[in-house]
């Protein structure tokens, strides 16, 4: 009953660890590189015009949703207009207005979007269109075209995707020079598919956006056809019938409505620039949390001070240590003195580095150990003589550091990091197994503990793994899970199968 109930809290633990790090890293976007930095771009509509007498009310369609994207952050710069931001017909819309306003006016929208493969479309699927209203003869020139295409056709995409090759064909139909003969733009051009598609009941708009690459000073908005299919919305390219997305292609807005109304101006001009920066994914993954009103981000570590983030950066790796401990002991069978003396020494080498830590950390042994053997002959009391111990250590730490600033060896000046008493007591205790078990036991537990150090010290120097821990603290619910299973390990351990061997012979 205990073995289930100890398998049964590991498996709790490790279920809430994971359940929680997902959460955290597939909801929230926060990385689980270090360093790790997303491409953000930001787009800025420029809208220019000359101003009436009167008020001045400006209308802009910006965007609502994207696949692919999510929004950071959006802006407005205006200089004594209100602004607002609404849902209308066309979707979205920035709003600006002013009691009065004289000269030459400039209006100025930003946002800023990255990328998220996650992002998927919320739109609600959209009624079958009623059938358009079109005169003849270009209504018997559609109703001959969609008769056509669905005996080629087997489904929305297929028909589309013929639809659009017959368009862009270089010797289209009759019917279709007819429909086309005004078509003198690309935007046109699209809008005669869609009526087409309509008079199909095929759900279809035309969509507006960028292509999103590096920095452009003037960016143009690339048109692009959207299909309903009955369960999501598709994309297809207007001029070849494929069915794709531009890389990068950022929807501005959707449907027949103009971009831009301006009441109470002339002269209306709208620009746009591209600029593509770099930020931190933490940062955007702070970002994210507050958009969808999670608290994670208010008990995450990178609320914390700099300063306190600096030392909960160091003692979130002492679990890490522990576990490799356990593993050490338990599984392989080395030998060493105490049970978290080791993790303390792996801390001291990373102020030290790992082969200045191990040549001090020997020498203050073996020094120490000396006089612990002098100290011995005076028989004195186990307090006092630990005290006694205590004060050598400090001396020789001071003598060690003395000398190596004397020879320019500015590294030996953190030997005042390591834990003085942890080696006061690895002194003292070193002392007592040499005499109660010999000088073998002794010397073995003592490499045993600078073994397990090392391995502690390697992985606790991991930086990807110190970021992951960091920025995922509930992973160590997983570590906690792990070590109570590896306390229910009663088998034999590595180091034990050479000196059982006999037993498993013929």
């Amino acid at each position: 009953m205990k073995q289930q109930y100890v398998y049964g809290l590991a498996a709790s633990l490790a279920i809430a660890g994971l359940s929680m790090f997902a959460y955290k890293w597939q909801v929230l976007g926060f990385p689980v590189s270090e360093n790790q930095e997303t491409p953000v771009w930001t787009i800025e509509s420029s809208i220019r015009f000359d101003s009436g007498r009167g008020s001045i009310k400006v209308n802009l369609l910006i965007p609502t949703l994207t696949p692919g994207f999510r929004m950071l952050n959006e802006n407005s710069v205006s200089r004594g207009y209100g602004f607002n931001l609404n849902y209308g017909t066309g979707g979205r819309e920035a709003q600006w207005a002013i009691r009065r306003a004289d000269g030459p006016q400039t209006i100025y929208y930003r946002i800023s979007v990255y990328e998220d493969v996650n992002s998927e479309q919320s739109d609600t699927t959209p009624p079958f269109p009623p059938p358009p209203v079109i005169d003849e003869p270009f209504r018997t020139a559609v109703e001959v075209i969609v008769a056509d295409v669905k005996e080629h056709s087997a489904d929305t995409a297929s028909f589309t995707s013929e639809l659009l090759r017959r368009m862009n064909d270089s010797s289209p139909g009759p019917n279709i020079e007819l429909l086309l003969g005004d078509a003198d733009s690309y935007a046109k051009f699209v809008n005669r598919v869609t009526t087409i598609l309509a008079a199909a009941r095929i759900p279809a708009r035309i969509v507006r956006g960028f292509e999103l690459q590096g920095r452009q000073r003037n960016a143009e908005l690339l048109a692009w056809l959207e299909v309903h299919d009955g369960d999501r919305w598709r994309y297809f390219n207007p001029q070849t019938g494929e069915e794709d997305l531009p890389d990068r292609y950022f929807v501005w807005w959707r449907g027949n409505e103009p971009l831009i109304e301006v009441q109470g101006g002339s002269n209306v001009q709208i620009s746009f620039a591209v600029q593509e920066n770099h930020l931190d994914a933490v940062a955007i993954a702070k970002s994210q949390a507050a958009q969808l009103g999670s608290t994670a981000v208010d008990f995450s570590l990178y609320s914390l001070p700099i300063q306190t983030q600096a030392v909960y950066g160091v003692l979130l790796m002492i679990p890490i240590g522990a576990l490799v401990m356990v593993l050490m002991r338990n599984f392989v069978g080395i030998d060493a003195f105490g049970t978290f003396m080791p993790v303390l020494i792996a801390l001291a080498f990373r102020e030290t580095r790992l082969l200045w830590g191990v040549v001090l950390f020997s020498i203050l042994v073996a020094l120490g150990l000396s006089i612990r053997f002098l100290l011995e002959r005076l028989r004195l009391l186990l307090v006092p003589r630990l005290s006694a111990v205590l004060i050598v250590v400090v001396m020789l730490m001071l003598i060690i550091s003395l000398m190596s600033h004397k020879l320019g060896m500015e590294t030996g000046l953190s030997v005042a990091l390591f834990p003085m008493v942890i080696i006061a007591m690895t002194i003292e205790r070193m002392s007592v197994v040499w005499e109660e078990r010999g000088a073998t036991d002794a010397m073995r537990a003592g490499l045993g503990s600078l073994v397990i150090a090392i391995a502690a010290y390697t992985f606790m120097g991991l930086s990807w793994l110190e970021h992951l821990v960091f920025t995922f603290p509930e992973l160590l619910l997983v570590v906690l899970a792990l070590v109570l299973l590896a306390g229910r390990y009663t088998g034999y351990r590595l180091l034990e199968l050479r000196r059982f061997r006999e037993l498993g012979g013929d």
